[in-house]
């Protein structure tokens, strides 16, 4: 068994689109039409073939609350990975992002949260050893 396919509950599809790829560097992967949303899936240009991100509209009832839930409790959605969490800082800050929490080294990880406009508060982390 393995991961394949995994989501983020965005509130616009298209920002989101905008964000993951031109902001944090994401590929898209699928764009595929789906009534009034569409299957978006963007993946790492590190790993073409690796696990695709979904960029979920998050139109359930359920989804914008508990995602004002998590961002209020200042807890990210999910992490992502980078080689140097100072570096990414420094180049996402570059670009407009704003972070919840600047770089912290917690000891064998370092993390930064940052708001990925479309919700959801993001975690980049980079675990050594």
């Amino acid at each position: 068994m393995r991961i394949t396919v995994t989501s983020v509950l965005v509130d616009d599809q298209d920002k989101a689109l905008r964000f993951y790829t031109d902001v944090l560097g994401f590929r898209p992967k699928h764009d595929v039409p789906m009534g009034p949303h569409r299957w978006i899936t963007v993946v790492s240009a590190d790993s073409p073939d690796g696990v695709e991100l979904v960029l979920e509209p998050d139109e359930h009832p359920a989804a914008r609350p508990f995602k004002e839930a998590l961002v209020a409790d200042g807890i990210p959605f999910t992490a992502f990975d980078v080689d140097d969490v100072a570096a990414e800082y420094d180049r996402l800050r570059a670009l407009g992002v704003r972070f919840t929490q600047q770089p912290t080294d917690m000891g064998p990880v370092t993390t930064a949260v940052l708001d990925d406009t479309c919700g959801n508060l993001i975690q980049i982390q980079h675990v050594s050893g």
